[in-house]
């Protein structure tokens, strides 16, 4: 689709690049010549992806642990990364959610997702940001949100809550920052099927399974989102072709969200022993995953 060296001689961070959507726009970065950052908080997982996309692709990943909720941790990274050598591209994907009635979160539940998703985001974005006003160099930054930023979403408020932070932050940061050619767009993915997500939207449901079977069943194309469909919007928005797009939040669903979605329909008739059986398998895959960041 695009030209092999398209972002040749480009630097882009990934935030949460280690794994899902992340890893997927690291691979169609890295595939037309741009030097690929990655950040998250399993290293290992991270060097475990950069060894595949440079030995599927060659060129060069970086790998960088970080968890972006510490501000000053967030800062020390960004600045070490600018000492290398400025970026020209940031992709806040980073993020974390889980789907539960809202009367039975915690306010730890609660900060567990705004802490990443809106204090984290906005913490890269800045430091990134601020670097490039110091600089008189410009840059592209690309969020990954959700269509619910025009709708809300029932069963996975903190996200939507957190996700419209975000939303409005790059409406308005592309007008603040325009002058100096900083750009500032967002992607609101429908159904993308990985791992990590599926385990805590949508418990139960197999994220090989075909789209007309399940609570996706009504989307308009019949099907899920390709991960081929996603990195060329990614990468277009990280190209120079298009300098005069910014502050836009980009749906990516099949039309999903247009319909109404299908994620509240098939949540709202769930009963109490639904719920408890979903409760149980999230705590599940966040002890594996605990698991997983001590080893």
């Amino acid at each position: 689709m695009f030209a092999k060296d398209l972002l040749k001689g480009k630097r882009i961070l990934v935030t949460g690049g280690g794994s899902g959507l992340g890893k997927e726009m690291a691979r169609y970065f890295l595939k037309y010549g741009a030097e690929v950052l990655i950040c998250g908080r399993r290293v290992g997982v991270l060097e475990d992806t950069a060894k595949e996309l440079m030995d599927e692709n060659g060129g060069l990943v970086k790998c960088y642990g970080l968890d972006i909720r510490g501000a000053q941790d967030v800062d020390d990274t960004i600045e070490q990364i600018f000492l290398e050598g400025p970026l020209d591209g940031l992709v806040n994907n980073a993020a974390g959610n889980f789907i539960s009635r809202t009367e039975d979160l915690s306010h730890r539940g609660f900060e567990a997702i705004a802490s990443i998703v809106f204090h984290g985001t906005f913490y890269v974005t800045h430091s990134v940001g601020k670097r490039w006003l110091e600089l008189d160099r410009k840059g592209s930054i690309v969020s990954i949100l959700a269509t619910w930023v025009w709708t809300g979403s029932a069963f996975t408020v903190p996200s939507a809550m957190s996700k419209s932070g975000i939303h409005a932050m790059t409406k308005s940061l592309a007008t603040e920052w325009g002058h100096a050619g900083i750009r500032l767009n967002a992607i609101a993915p429908g159904p993308f099927p990985t791992e990590g997500a599926w385990a805590r939207l949508s418990p139960g449901q197999d994220p090989n399974a075909d789209a007309s079977d399940g609570m996706y069943s009504g989307n308009p194309m019949g099907r899920f989102g390709e991960m081929a469909e996603l990195g060329n919007l990614a990468t277009f928005l990280m190209s120079d072709g298009c300098d005069y797009l910014t502050g836009q939040t980009i749906a990516l669903d099949g039309a999903e969200y247009l319909t109404g979605g299908t994620f509240y329909r098939a949540l709202a008739s769930l009963k109490d022993e639904d719920w408890e059986a979903i409760k149980s398998t999230i705590k599940a895959t966040n002890e594996k995953d605990k698991q997983k960041r001590s080893v």
